[in-house]
């Protein structure tokens, strides 16, 4: 997202990043995606212009598109990251099993089963 606080905010660096400012700067890309996403979402579900909406829908999917590179760019830089994502997607597998097990019929929860 722009920066305008900082004049120089649009200049590149005056050296090279290295691993570690590079991780982070990804991150922060990542960050600003979904930013994106939910400022082109919200106000396209807060206008009634059709053709508005459209593009706003459709650059917002551009933006999932993009928050999905750069994480797998970060999966490539910092493998070592996987292993803690992976432990966060398994805490809420679990989670998700136990509420089938106690809705077996499947009305606790619309979303439970996803």
């Amino acid at each position: 997202m722009p920066e305008f606080t900082n004049a120089f905010s649009g200049q590149k660096e005056d050296r090279m990043l290295t691993h570690d400012e590079l991780v982070r700067a990804i991150r922060f890309m990542i960050a600003a995606e979904y930013e994106a996403i939910q400022l082109y979402t919200q106000l396209a579900e807060s206008i009634d212009n059709k053709l508005a909406q459209e593009v706003l829908l459709d650059i917002s999917n551009e933006e999932k598109e993009h928050a999905g590179e750069f994480l797998r760019l970060l999966q490539v830089l910092a493998p070592d990251e996987q292993g803690f994502y992976d432990e966060g997607m398994g805490e809420t597998n679990e989670k998700i099993d136990k509420l089938k097990a106690s809705c077996p019929d499947g009305k606790c929860s619309s979303q439970a089963a996803h």
